[in-house]
């Protein structure tokens, strides 16, 4: 594919062609902030809080660097007056939607935003709408129990109809790749327990251990073509 050259914040570097700006800068040991991105999903720019600046005064502009493509000769900043201005807003908007939660009250500390101008429609809301666990239930675990339904202000991450969903194996990915910890996960007496439904954990056969809910290893089951008989020994026994 070939090689790109590129200057983020007066750095040169040399990618290869295709390389997003984000890690391009991660090279660098740039650290630009996200809330959307994780290295094993597609990036998909929902946050908005990756955005760098591009181009040459006066001819610059904002993009999501979780996106967008290196290109020959770019000269990024990333952390301009005007991105860190971007930056601010969308932490205020994240603020307003979502007053308790520590994370973003942090991130929006580290920039001086102490308060939002906006509106804050729930002070309860923890669910900042990363969009993380449906894409970890879509493209990782590839059952899709959970999407994002309606539009925004009702925007939120649901089981279809709202209803206990039959496509979730109970395999708790969602909730452990949820950076707020707003998904309601619970273990307790062998049973785990998510969106809405009881899942029964299967213990390892050799040493008694708790492995998964039988749904996940019937899973697993059918994607590898092995019998469901080999995961009822965990890991560590095998």
């Amino acid at each position: 594919m070939g090689e790109v050259s590129l200057l983020i914040n007066g750095l040169y570097v040399k990618v290869p062609a295709g390389t997003t700006i984000l890690m391009a800068a991660r090279q660098l040991d740039i650290e630009i902030p996200t809330l959307c991105y994780h290295p094993d999903l597609k990036p998909e720019g929902q946050c908005r809080l990756c955005v760098v600046e591009i181009g040459e005064w006066p001819r610059t502009r904002l993009v999501n660097s979780c996106t967008y493509p290196v290109e020959e000769g770019l000269s990024v900043q990333t952390h301009s007056e005007k991105v860190l201005d971007a930056r601010r807003v969308i932490l205020e908007l994240l603020l307003a939607r979502t007053p308790k939660s520590k994370l973003i009250r942090e991130m929006a500390a580290e920039l001086g935003v102490t308060e939002s101008r906006f509106k804050t429609e729930d002070p309860e809301e923890l669910c900042i709408l990363c969009g993380l666990c449906v894409r970890t239930c879509r493209d990782i675990v590839g059952v899709s129990a959970i999407s994002m339904i309606n539009r925004t202000p009702e925007k939120q991450v649901a089981t279809p109809f709202k209803l206990k969903s039959d496509a979730c194996i109970g395999c708790g990915s969602c909730a452990f790749i949820c950076p707020n910890n707003v998904i309601p996960y619970t273990e307790k007496n062998g049973i785990r327990t998510i969106w809405g439904r009881d899942f029964e954990l299967v213990k390892c056969e050799s040493c008694g251990n708790y492995i998964a809910p039988m749904a996940q290893l019937e899973y697993w089951a059918k994607l590898t073509g092995d019998p469901v008989e080999r995961y009822l020994i965990c890991r560590d026994c095998r």
